[in-house]
């Protein structure tokens, strides 16, 4: 590997420092996401099936082409502050949310095999937010 200063990777490459990226609450990262999928109500989005019967290992590695994880993959914003792929383990690790809250966004039993951009925007939003309590004992019932 060669090393270069940035000044001269500027001339083959666009480069953005990091820093130009505001850190982002985990509330933050959330809304954000919800407003990507919000951004195009109608878009046909792909849901993962049978996320719950999965075995730990198996869930985390699990995608969807077009999921609602792809949507929040594909915003350079979310993938400079560290959103490494679209998979389930990932989305889970980065918007550090439990498996009953990225389920009851991005599964197919809730909605069969596609959903639309507006709805996961909607259920994210709620499943996130609400009554905490409610979402702790819906957590508990789900393992």
């Amino acid at each position: 590997m060669k090393h270069q200063t940035v000044n001269q990777l500027q001339n083959i490459a666009e480069v953005e420092p990091l820093s130009t990226y505001p850190i982002m609450t985990r509330q933050q990262r959330i809304e954000r996401w919800a407003e990507l999928l919000a951004e195009h109500p109608e878009r046909c989005l792909g849901a993962l099936t049978g996320t719950e019967h999965l075995k730990r290992e198996a869930r985390d590695a699990v995608r969807c082409e077009g999921s609602p994880i792809t949507v929040a993959f594909e915003d350079p914003v979310l993938r400079a502050l560290g959103l490494k792929d679209d998979t389930y383990g990932e989305a889970k690790r980065f918007f550090e949310l439990t498996d009953w809250q990225l389920h009851d966004v991005v599964c197919s039993c809730h909605v069969g095999t596609t959903m639309k951009g507006q709805w996961a925007a909607a259920r994210l939003r709620r499943t996130t937010g609400g009554n905490r309590f409610f979402n702790w004992l819906r957590e508990r019932m789900w393992h």
